[in-house]
């Protein structure tokens, strides 16, 4: 069974809420959560004028295929009122399918690994919290080493 790791963020309404209840939603799907880093508070990256996001990854266990899971995020979505007005603005949630074991898909409405996840540092710190040797198929590198190499700079604060 592939080891899967989503990244899970909101910067709207309850997101702590949020977070919790998408875990839950996930396991219920079949997507069973083994692992979940701590909570990050996180400043929001490219589009900068909204509020702050929390994010968290979570190492999950599961044997379903890559299109589906990315389709049970997308309705996850979409109970928790997400409704994409703006690209990358604010959304009462976000779910990532970042990495699905070593496999690499490439759709029309799917990328893994996801294709921005080694330029994002709110990704990757919760990611190498968790799975700090977990390798990005493409380019080769783990997640600590991405992180070593990321570009971002933008504040990522754990919770306690």
């Amino acid at each position: 069974m592939p080891l899967a790791y989503i990244g899970l963020g909101s910067n709207l309404g309850d997101r702590f809420l949020s977070l919790r209840l998408a875990a839950e939603a996930l396991d219920r799907a079949g997507i069973r959560v083994e692992v979940r880093s701590s909570l990050y508070r996180a400043d929001p990256v490219e589009v900068i004028d909204q509020g702050e996001f929390i994010n968290q990854v979570l190492g999950c266990l599961t044997a379903i295929p890559a299109d589906e899971i990315l389709a049970t995020c997308l309705a996850i979505e979409r109970t928790f009122g997400r409704v994409r007005t703006r690209e990358k603005g604010p959304r009462t949630l976000d779910i990532d399918l970042l990495l699905y074991g070593d496999s690499v898909v490439k759709t029309a409405g799917l990328e893994v690994p996801h294709p921005r996840m080694h330029l994002r540092a709110f990704v990757l710190v919760p990611l190498v919290e968790i799975a700090p040797q977990a390798r990005h198929p493409v380019l080769g590198l783990t997640a600590e080493e991405l992180l070593r190499r990321c570009p971002d700079r933008s504040r990522v604060e754990r919770l306690e």
